[in-house]
């Protein structure tokens, strides 16, 4: 299929409306996803062309949502890591894979190339290879894991009822 004058118009309306390449490529007819994906990348369409029309619904739903939340505010990905660093949590015992065993953490730390590599040595929660920080990093809900999470929880619920099957 050759990129007609029309098409590369139709497409450049369409990216700047804030329009997936899925639903170009569907509008646009017998091109995939990549092919609307390759012709923008070369045409330096950016993903930040917006129109007056979707500056201003955008706006709006911001208004309605800043209006409609009485919810407390929610901390980034970032934050969920300084909670778990905040925990007082056991300290490491470095260890080396011939001295790993059943209740100890299997978490490796740094690269196995490295000579400074070692496992994390903690004590395992039981029927897990992990100790409760590395349980926490290893098993996140799906499509979870950049949700904000809330601060006041100090342990956030889904990963309190991990802990609690362990």
């Amino acid at each position: 299929m050759s990129w007609t004058e029309d098409k590369v118009n139709k497409l450049k309306e369409l990216w700047g409306k804030g329009k997936t390449a899925s639903q170009i490529a569907e509008i646009l007819g017998g091109l995939s996803r990549n092919a609307v994906i390759g012709k923008a990348h070369r045409l330096n369409l950016s993903a930040k062309i917006r129109t007056k029309n979707f500056n201003q619904e955008t706006n709006n739903n911001k208004k309605n949502s800043e209006i409609s939340t009485d919810k407390p505010k929610k901390f980034s990905r970032s934050r969920f890591k300084s909670l778990l660093i905040e925990n007082n949590f056991e300290p490491e015992n470095p260890k080396q894979l011939e001295e790993l065993d059943d209740n100890t953490c299997k978490w490796p730390i740094g690269h196995p190339n490295e000579k400074s590599f070692y496992f994390c040595g903690r004590s395992s929660l039981k029927d897990f290879s992990y100790c409760k920080l590395h349980l926490l990093y290893a098993f996140q809900p799906k499509g979870k894991k950049e949700d904000a999470v809330d601060k006041s929880e100090e342990v956030p619920k889904f990963i309190a009822k991990k802990i609690k099957s362990a």
